[in-house]
Order: structure tokens, then C-alpha cells, then sequence
């Protein structure tokens, strides 16, 4: 492990963590944007909806290296255009969040559907005032998995010249040199765990109105 060689690519290696975390943000938040009306949608869509879920998750089967390279040509973009990483990143992210929407959606009791619409809630005042706000807990608990699988598939654009953590791994590669790899390993570790902190923090701060558990 040469530190010298980390103190003299710093900037090179800040700028590689901001590209990351950004790829590994936006996405998710666009997924799960698509993901909650989608959701509710199919919701209503009774014995249909396993079918039409089973259907979207087989979008998070497409290889992701072949992903990054056809996009360029079906979006009319360049093969270096970030949009391209963005979009396939949140093709997989809407796969994987709207089945955990539909399971936060169907983990609320049949009995608040009832006091909601007695109360005078209309479908989608129901939805957004209620049936949202109880699904919070499973949703947060997607997208800790999301936003962690999402550190690790970004790396893999770094074979398309997208700059990234990846990076580090293809210059140590071609170079026979352990230190950026073992500099970009480590940083994708601890942006996961950063970031999967983060959303637990926040999933709990939107969920405090859940009764504590008393410790035994």
C-alpha cells in the first residue's frame, strides 16, 4: 500500500468519489419516484398485480455492462454521457423498489383502508395521507438494499470510461498496482455503509410515531 501515491492522486480520487456518490444517489431517488404511484397503481390491479411485478423484476436481470452499452444507442447520447449510467441505474432500482412498495402498501391493515375511507378520505388522500406514511418502514427497508447494491453496480461503468470508484480498479488492473484497488474497495465499502446509515437514520426520524420497543 503506497500513501504517497494516495496523497498525490487525492483530488483525482475526491473527484471520483463525488461522481460515485452522485450515480449512486440520483438514481434511487428516481426509482423510487417512479416506483410509489406505479405502486399504488397496481395496487387496484387485484389478482394481476404478481404478474405485472414479476414482469418488471426481470428488468434487474439485464447484465449491466451490456445495459450501459445499448442505452447510447436507443437514447440518441454518447457512450461517455452520464445520462446512460442514470438511467440503467434506475431502470434496476425501480425493479427491485416497487415490489417494496406493493409489500409496504399490503402490510397496511385492512381495518385503516376502512377507518380511512369512513373518515372521508378519497382514494388518493388515502394513499398519500395514510396508506404512504405505514409503508414507510418496509420502503426504508428497499432502499437500504438498493442504495447499497446500487455503490457496487457503478463501478462496473468504469468499463465504459465513466468516471467513477471503478476507476481505481481498472488503473490498478492495467498497471499490476494493488494500491488503487485496494483505495477503491475500501471507499466503496464505507460510501455503503455511509449511505445505508443514512437511510436508516431518516426511515426512523419519518417513522417516529411507531411505539418504541422497551428494551428486556
Amino acid at each position: 500500500m503506497r500513501f504517497d501515491w494516495l496523497f498525490e492522486q487525492r483530488d483525482n480520487i475526491v473527484m471520483l468519489l463525488g461522481w460515485h456518490i452522485y450515480l449512486s444517489i440520483v438514481p434511487v431517488f428516481i426509482g423510487l419516484a417512479l416506483a410509489i404511484p406505479v405502486g399504488g397503481l397496481l395496487q387496484r390491479c387485484g389478482k394481476f398485480k404478481d404478474g405485472i411485478l414479476n414482469i418488471i423484476g426481470l428488468l434487474y436481470t439485464l447484465p449491466s455492462l451490456a445495459l450501459f452499452v445499448l442505452l447510447p444507442g436507443l437514447l440518441g447520447t454518447k457512450i461517455l454521457d452520464t445520462v446512460n449510467v442514470v438511467v440503467a441505474l434506475t431502470i434496476y432500482a425501480f425493479a427491485l423498489l416497487i415490489r417494496t412498495v406493493c409489500d409496504g402498501l399490503d402490510s397496511v391493515p385492512p381495518e385503516t383502508h376502512q377507518a380511512a375511507t369512513a373518515m372521508g378520505y378519497r382514494p388518493v388522500q388515502r394513499f398519500i395521507g395514510v396508506e404512504l406514511p405505514l409503508a414507510v418502514p418496509v420502503i426504508a427497508a428497499g432502499m437500504r438494499v438498493v442504495v447499497v447494491s446500487n455503490v457496487s453496480i457503478v463501478s462496473i461503468s468504469a468499463l465504459v470510461g465513466m468516471p467513477q470508484l471503478g476507476a481505481l480498479f481498472t488503473q490498478g488492473f492495467q498497471l499490476h498496482f494493488l494500491t488503487p484497488i485496494i483505495a477503491g474497495i475500501f471507499l466503496c465499502i464505507m460510501l455503503a455503509l455511509v449511505l445505508d446509515n443514512l437511510v436508516l437514520r431518516t426511515g426512523n426520524k419519518m417513522t417516529r410515531w411507531q411505539p418504541k420497543r422497551s428494551a428486556k
